[in-house]
């Protein structure tokens, strides 16, 4: 039964290919942000300024989760969840948490296992997506603390860490605020969105999806954004000559978010192996754009088209939602996460 607060949501106003509805997964998750799914199913949800994490759980297998536990409150910004051999990992803005088995303890939470402390502690571009990768090693930003600044590594990066071992290897620098990255299905390789820089008006710079393809290589920020936009205040041609071009311009200021990898098999043949993109939405220009979900049809690893999936959360200049994450079910649905409504949604597919 849908709550007198969800029935305010207008999902009739979201657009989408035919064939595809989109209905309400979960209501009253505060601020949702990252999913991740557990082997049972549960849908573990992070947080931004609420502090919590959430478990969701669907006991009646009807798609829509009819049982919230709050696995944690009162944390630094915990926007980042992993979920990897059966335990469950949570990025604060400073520190990484591991909740063993949890699953089959649920709905007791066991004790938080503290894993690694040796992150910045800055709010700013502070909160995390984090996520386990083939090499069973887990993928961590650390955003630049400012809209622009050249600070020292490990600012503007990505790294993995071995949770065993807590050794740090630097995977991608030169990156402003990356809230999403997924692993290419065939190649393995980390495909990642970063979050241009503000001030520059309403068209510059682009927000990116980005390749890595050599560990620990450099993707311009802050000297140079995109493949040839000159930073008004950090350009250097010597340090500019090390950026790593885009994959693909995402427009400007559309807060590109969560990202992966389509691998269901619910979706048509042409959805296999693209990229869905949640765009949180523009706040600093003149008319917004963003609020909505992407798909990046890839040929091989090159991108062949770009266009919109999803859309509607944004109603003239009026938002009414704004998308955060994406995450395929077991069935092949996708959910979307929306922390202005605080909701989860489910998109499925049917043949007309």
């Amino acid at each position: 039964m849908l709550s007198a607060a969800s029935h305010a949501l207008p999902l009739e106003k979201i657009k989408l290919p035919p064939g595809f509805s989109i209905s309400l997964y979960a209501e009253n998750v505060e601020n949702a942000r990252q999913m991740a799914l557990g082997n049972k199913g549960t849908v573990f949800v992070g947080s931004r300024r609420a502090g919590n994490v959430y478990a969701l759980i669907d006991t009646n297998q009807d798609f829509k989760a009819d049982k919230q536990i709050r696995i944690a409150s009162d944390l630094f910004m915990p926007s980042g969840l992993a979920y990897h051999q059966g335990d469950l990992y949570v990025a604060e803005v400073d520190k990484i948490w591991h909740y063993r088995d949890i699953e089959n303890s649920l709905p007791n939470i066991p004790a938080p296992e503290l894993v690694y402390n040796k992150l910045p502690n800055d709010r700013h571009h502070g909160w995390k997506n984090i996520k386990f990768g083939p090499d069973g090693l887990l993928y961590v930003p650390v955003g630049a603390p400012c809209n622009v600044c050249d600070d020292p590594l490990p600012y503007s990066s990505i790294f993995k860490l071995d949770v065993t071992t807590k050794q740090a290897t630097t995977v991608a620098q030169g990156v402003r605020n990356s809230v999403g990255f997924d692993f290419h299905p065939q190649t393995g390789e980390l495909w990642f969105t970063d979050n241009g820089r503000d001030m520059m008006g309403d068209d510059l710079p682009d927000d990116e999806l980005n390749r890595v393809t050599t560990q620990g290589q450099h993707f311009g920020f802050p000297y140079v954004h995109n493949a040839d936009v000159k930073d008004p205040e950090f350009y250097d041609a010597a340090k500019a000559k090390l950026n790593t071009p885009p994959e693909l311009n995402l427009g400007a200021h559309v807060a590109a978010l969560g990202m992966e990898f389509y691998l269901g098999k619910q979706f048509p043949a042409q959805y296999q192996g693209s990229i869905f993109i949640a765009q949180h939405g523009s706040w600093n220009r003149s008319s917004k754009v963003g609020y909505r979900v992407m798909q990046v049809t890839l040929d091989g690893s090159k991108v062949k088209e770009y266009k919109p999936f999803a859309t509607g959360w944004l109603q003239g200049e009026q938002s009414w939602g704004r998308p955060v994450a994406v995450l395929t079910l077991n069935d092949g649905s996708l959910l979307v996460s929306d922390d202005a409504a605080n909701a989860v949604y489910r998109i499925s597919y049917q043949a007309p």
